[in-house]
């Protein structure tokens, strides 16, 4: 090939590339798209059980809780709160008698709303909406340029852009990576700061202790206004029982501390089928609706009327091994029926998400994450709060992954569209148009149409096999790789009053000269 054909074909693929970028971005702020703060379904959730079924788990559920019971430890406020509401308390042990904490979950919303510092990126948990958020939690991170490290505030920050950058998501998410070189009981300042001053999407706050849980909502007030955040939702703390049946005082106390400033505690059971509940999927969900139910009948006590969001983490593990499993089958399909049991109590969810045990952005993992994700969005979920990065069994955050995962949220954005039926759907003038036997490509229909009729993906590659052979046969974790980077190049904060920045920096190097560093 000759300099010039080169230059021509160099110049023909410039061009090519330009006109799906456009296209994608056209795309991209239409209805499936930036223009959506988050998700109204138009397919239904998948009701799997039988109303006898349903009402045997719960009558199992109901049994745990007056036979058995859950230990609440190391909050005598919470064992108070039982007492007053006529559970029978002994020591540190709580029995409920069938009906008492459906009664108290009366109070709390069907679906609420969180604001965000941007109002057109408040979103809707409840109802038929959805709302994507990062995952949560790991220590480590990786890339496939150095490999499995410990997360930093750097990476943190990463995550915060790369969650702000793509149009996919919804939410900014709470703790994307633990930035160990920070001190625990420092970094959650650190981390709520980066959430605001990197992203206007709604955000989520520290639950690692009391005091934590306070500073974020402290920091919420300093963002929003006191009077708004009394009367409204800015901020959520995702709270866990310690599986099987008992709730320690860490949790309750800042899921108080939530409820008592009128935020939304996300109460999530998280259950290793045959280690932390039974091997059996019936029994594990049974399990998990007790110490749900509990969880959020006791931020209703604490503050009737406070948002919860009801929560579920379903998992297996390798019976041979030992080691947990994710992404598989079993809890997936169990997710169908937490879906159903929440609807029950008219509670918003939190479900599933895109789960894997792949050590690498692999088709291991994808196959995984898209089983677990699609339970996520078939149950009924609100809330999806492991939407992109998950690794590793949920101790990496893979910047690979993270961009592969929040394009698979963007076709979730098209499948949960469904199908519309209108006269321009329909086609029946395209069909006069072309007749028997002739093509689409060129009709007025297809003009009309084509730059929204489907969704986009970023990371696929759609060339034909030669054309991809010749531009170096890159896999798709090669092309998320350079894909993320390119975002980072090009993120830009949005814009923060500079008062309110520099309130915030106020109060966190107040707090910071509070405590001396502590780092386990």
């Amino acid at each position: 090939m000759s300099a010039t054909q080169a230059t021509a074909e160099t110049g023909t693929r410039r061009r090519e590339r330009a006109g799906r970028m456009a296209r994608r971005e056209q795309r991209s702020h239409g209805p499936a798209g930036l223009g959506r703060p988050y998700i109204v379904r138009n397919i239904p959730p998948y009701d799997i059980l039988s109303e006898e079924n349903l009402i045997r788990i719960e009558e199992a559920a109901d049994r745990i809780l007056a036979e058995i019971g859950i230990e609440f430890r190391g909050d005598p406020v919470a064992l108070d709160h039982w007492k007053r509401a006529g559970a029978e308390v002994e020591d540190q042990l709580v029995k409920f008698e069938p009906g008492l904490l459906r009664e108290v979950l009366r109070t709390a919303p069907a679906s609420f709303t969180q604001h965000a510092r941007n109002p057109e990126r408040s979103v809707e948990i409840g109802g038929r909406s959805v709302v994507f958020s990062p995952a949560y939690g790991s220590p480590f991170v990786m890339d496939l340029d150095r490999g499995r490290r410990y997360g930093t505030i750097e990476d943190f920050r990463n995550f915060v852009k790369l969650a702000q950058s793509s149009p996919w998501l919804h939410h900014s998410g709470g703790t994307i990576c633990e930035p160990v070189d920070v001190p625990v009981n420092k970094r959650h300042l650190d981390m709520v700061y980066a959430h605001i001053r990197y992203s206007d999407r709604a955000f989520m706050g520290s639950v690692t202790s009391e005091s934590r849980a306070e500073d974020s909502i402290d920091m919420a007030r300093i963002l929003f206004g006191e009077k708004f955040v009394a009367e409204n939702c800015v901020i959520l703390g995702n709270v866990n029982v310690n599986s099987p049946l008992v709730w320690d005082g860490t949790m309750t106390l800042a899921l108080r501390a939530y409820a008592r400033a009128n935020q939304c505690a996300v109460v999530v059971p998280f259950i290793l089928g045959g280690a932390m509940g039974p091997v059996t999927n019936a029994g594990a969900i049974a399990q998990s609706l007790a110490e749900t139910m509990a969880g959020c009948a006791l931020a209703q006590l604490e503050r009737p009327g406070a948002p919860v969001i009801f929560g579920n983490f379903l998992s297996s593990m390798s019976l041979r091994s030992g080691s947990p499993t994710f992404g598989t089958p079993e809890p997936a399909i169990g997710s169908m029926v937490i879906g159903q049991l929440a609807r029950r109590l008219n509670l918003p969810l939190r479900c599933s998400g895109n789960f894997t045990t792949s050590k690498l952005p692999d088709a291991h993992a994808m196959n995984e994450g898209t089983m677990s994700m699609l339970a996520a969005i078939h149950c009924g979920a609100n809330f999806i709060l492991h939407s992109a990065g998950f690794l590793d069994g949920l101790l990496s955050m893979s910047y690979e992954k993270f961009v592969m995962d929040t394009d698979f949220c963007g076709a979730l954005h098209a499948y949960c569209d469904g199908v519309k039926v209108d006269e321009n759907e329909l086609a029946l003038d395209a069909f006069r148009e072309v007749g028997p036997g002739s093509h689409f490509f060129g009709c007025a229909h297809t003009m009309a149409n084509y730059q929204t009729a489907f969704w986009d993906s970023e990371t696929a590659d759609n060339e034909p096999f030669e054309k991809w052979e010749a531009a170096g046969s890159e896999d798709a974790a090669v092309r998320a790789n350079r894909l993320w980077k390119k975002k980072l190049a090009e993120y830009e904060a949005p814009p923060l009053d500079e008062a309110i920045g520099e309130a915030l920096r106020d109060f966190m190097a107040r707090r910071k000269a509070e405590m001396e560093d502590a780092w386990y």
